[in-house]
């Protein structure tokens, strides 16, 4: 049965609460570490965690079986490797070999010796893919309420109101830049790929002989076709038609010969997953060979909702935000509210979701979490300006900046020249730095797969991210207990 947290019985361990970090390592991890046993020596915090992490992953799970890994090192070493921007090869060595890493793991320093843990490649994705993103929400609304304190001035002071700093950017998919003709190739050489599969899995599919000439050749014409439509040349549009025909010949034969085996596996004794995800390529090939031709030979504008960026990340979205560099990016908005503590407040996905419809749910999320009065102030940026939606949230926020787009009139201009308005202004741009340091935190490109996956990154690194920040806090006090020891020794 899989436990909360289960040290094993060695004297050499040392408790999680009497760790020794580094006061002076410029490195990301001693900080997340730090954070991480802020959690785990916090009075309340850890118990409601641990409460969270038990009603999702142990609900409706008999107490017997073999021991999975511990609630308390899916957590640790899912924020360590966002919090490090590392692989997953990475992460097993630091899992088996790092002693800071092991020791808040709650495990024998080196993996050798009797009975000393061993974290697998696999267990470790297995593990840490346990947690989904509505839990991981509910974790970082705990950390980030808080995190508060950490910050709080000393003698029982009450929490300051928060001055919330709100702006986007994008969390680019692990893809690679789409075009019609690559797109095709990807499809293509999937459907082949898992054709070649089932036959090596012992299913009969008689015609696939010479399935690496199908790839080669299927390779072949999107190379040709792709150099021809992207350069200059004498008679371009005549060697662009020849080239996409012959590109869409292989394309179709190939189609015809999937379609084929399809049929035919239905007639064994299949794995529906396996089928279903021939299946989709196959579709994908259909629908690409039908959208080359449109554009390439019929010369047709192609409708937005028609087109998919990946085959493989199909929730991608092409986003184009009015830059120079980059003037295209892939992936998703991810939203983020941060305090004057760098703490993140709040944050979230927003698919298919413009700016300019954020404002209210984000000061509704907030509001809701802190009560009436929490909220000293807020800003956005210009992309989010709506008058009417200024003047809902200035019914419970006192200060709300929201720089009008455009030309201003009289009142609007001495409203936004109000001393308040320019210094809140001015400091919005402390959510820039921010942004910054969360893209070094594994938040620049999602490595994980599928929406799910792109969900569940996010979730790790806004927690990362935070940990990091009250780690950072932490050490730096501790640095200057010791320097004042020393001092007076």
């Amino acid at each position: 049965m899989r436990h909360p947290f289960q040290t094993q019985p060695d004297l050499h361990l040392t408790p999680i609460e009497k760790i020794r970090l580094p006061l002076k390592s410029r490195d990301e991890l001693p900080p997340i570490l730090a954070g991480l046993q802020w959690i785990w020596m916090h009075p309340t915090l850890k118990s409601e965690i641990f409460a969270l992490l038990e009603a999702k992953i142990l609900a409706g799970k008999k107490a017997t079986g073999r021991t999975g890994m511990d609630l308390w090192q899916i957590l640790v070493l899912g924020v360590v490797r966002l919090g490090l921007d590392a692989d997953w090869d990475r992460m097993e060595h630091i899992a088996n070999y790092d002693t800071l890493v092991r020791q808040m793991l709650g495990v024998a320093a080196l993996p050798w010796g009797e009975d000393a843990k061993e974290f697998g490649h696999q267990t470790l994705r297995d593990n840490v893919a346990l947690l989904d993103d509505e839990l991981l929400q509910q974790i970082n609304a705990r950390i980030a309420a808080a995190g508060r304190e950490v910050f709080a001035k000393k003698g029982g002071a009450p929490l300051a109101a928060l001055e919330v700093k709100v702006d986007s950017y994008v969390l680019e998919t692990d893809v690679h830049f789409p075009t019609d003709l690559n797109l095709l190739w990807d499809a293509g050489r999937k459907c082949v790929d898992l054709v070649e599969g089932f036959r090596e899995s012992g299913y009969t599919l008689p015609g696939w002989r010479k399935f690496k000439e199908w790839r080669r050749q299927l390779k072949a014409c999107e190379r040709t076709a792709s150099h021809i439509v992207y350069r200059g040349g004498p008679n371009k549009e005549a060697r662009v038609k020849r080239a996409v025909r012959e590109y869409l010949a292989v394309g179709g034969a190939l189609s015809a010969k999937v379609q084929a085996s399809l049929l035919g596996l239905c007639d064994q004794a299949v794995d529906a997953t396996r089928w279903e995800k021939l299946a989709y390529f196959h579709t994908m090939l259909d629908k690409h060979l039908d959208l080359v031709d449109r554009r390439l030979l019929k010369e047709e504008t192609i409708p937005s909702h028609e087109k998919v960026f990946s085959l493989f990340e199909p929730h991608t979205e092409w986003i184009q935000k009015g830059k120079q560099r980059p003037n295209v990016e892939l992936g998703h908005r991810l939203l983020i509210a941060t305090d004057q503590q760098q703490l993140i407040q709040d944050y979230d996905v927003l698919r298919q979701a413009a700016e300019v419809d954020q404002s209210i749910p984000v000061a509704d999320r907030l509001l809701g979490r802190y009560g009436a009065g929490s909220l000293a102030s807020v800003s956005f940026d210009k992309g989010f300006t709506r008058a009417q939606d200024r003047e809902l949230l200035s019914l419970y926020i006192p200060e709300v900046v929201m720089p009008k787009r455009g030309q201003k009139n009289a009142a609007e201009t001495q409203r936004e020249s109000a001393r308040k308005f320019v210094t809140l202004r001015q400091q919005h741009s402390a959510v820039e730095s921010e942004i910054n340091s969360l893209e070094h935190h594994g938040l620049n490109r999602c490595l994980d797969v599928g929406l799910e996956g792109y969900l569940r990154y996010v979730g790790y690194g806004v927690m990362s991210y935070n940990l990091h920040i009250v780690g950072r806090e932490l050490l730096r006090r501790r640095q200057g207990s010791a320097e004042t020891v020393r001092m007076a020794a």
